[in-house]
């Protein structure tokens, strides 16, 4: 039988703005794109704080590269990925990158992978910076990793679990809620959620009105003569413009939060053929 040739990830971990107990998480979704070959972990591993990091460096095959710091209250450990990032560019030459950090001062550096042909795959907390998020290729928040997986039942079916009750729990709180509601980003104009494993009711996800217009223009820009457009089109179109994924929104996939905005039709559901319409095109969206 004949291997089918994976990508080769490098994974940098900027270990002073991640917690240790989410690199088992990182590096199960970080799998699904290739193999992660080049695993470093950086850190001044001097320090206590760190201490938590030693058993999953073991475990998990993570090289720790020491980083000292060289000035009081100066943070040299961004400098040492950027300079070892751009080594493994030039040299190893993978065909994508894993960042995991959530300081913005990793965007040129991400933006000069991904313009020498790298894909970059982000890993962070709620508050990381947009303009980091929107720099990568896909970017998944730390909340939306510990609700993807628990090690006990699938991701997708946990989450299929939770439905019925967080619906429940969402329009009890409906009347008391405010139009201020924070939003994920997922690659558009709003603040993330302070809880991202949360998943983002219906009435909310149509009042995200750059999500909204984000996603109509992809299905515009993918349509046939009658208005339908592949999801997997659609999904491809927004992911060449920006970082964006469907589970930052607390959805499995794109299909989901599609239906979930009932904003759109969707059609061949379940099969490899699923196709999605904006509702505008037949009169039949639902009122605002």
């Amino acid at each position: 039988m004949t291997d089918a040739i994976q990508s080769r990830i490098a994974l940098l971990i900027d270990a002073d703005n991640a917690p240790a107990e989410m690199i088992d998480e990182i590096l199960t979704e970080l799998s699904t794109f290739g193999l992660i070959n080049i695993r470093r972990a950086y850190g001044n591993w001097t320090k206590p704080g760190l201490n938590g990091w030693q058993s999953k460096l073991l475990e998990n095959a993570v090289r720790p590269m020491q980083q000292f710091d060289y000035s009081k209250g100066k943070n040299a450990t961004d400098m040492a990925m950027t300079v070892d990032a751009m080594e493994l560019l030039y040299t190893e030459k993978p065909d994508a990158f894993g960042i995991v950090s959530s300081d913005a001062d990793f965007t040129p550096l991400v933006m000069h992978l991904r313009a020498k042909g790298a894909a970059v795959y982000g890993f962070g907390a709620a508050q990381t910076p947009r303009a980091f998020v929107n720099a990568c290729s896909r970017f998944l928040y730390f909340d939306a990793l510990l609700e993807l997986g628990d090690g006990i039942t699938s991701r997708s079916d946990r989450r299929d679990s939770q439905d019925a009750l967080q619906e429940a729990d969402a329009a009890a709180r409906k009347p008391a809620q405010s139009t201020s509601h924070a939003m994920p980003t997922g690659g558009t104009d709003i603040e993330p959620p302070a809880c991202a494993s949360l998943r983002v009711p219906s009435h909310l996800l149509r009042e995200d009105r750059p999500l909204i217009a984000m996603l109509r223009d992809a299905i515009k820009a993918m349509q046939d003569e009658t208005g339908w457009a592949r999801i997997s089109d659609v999904g491809t179109h927004i992911g060449n413009k920006r970082s964006f994924d469907a589970r930052n929104y607390g959805y499995a996939s794109l299909t989901k939060l599609m239906a979930a905005t009932q904003v759109f039709e969707l059609r061949d559901e379940g099969t490899a053929r699923v196709a999605v319409r904006d509702k505008r095109a037949t009169g039949d969206e639902v009122a605002h």
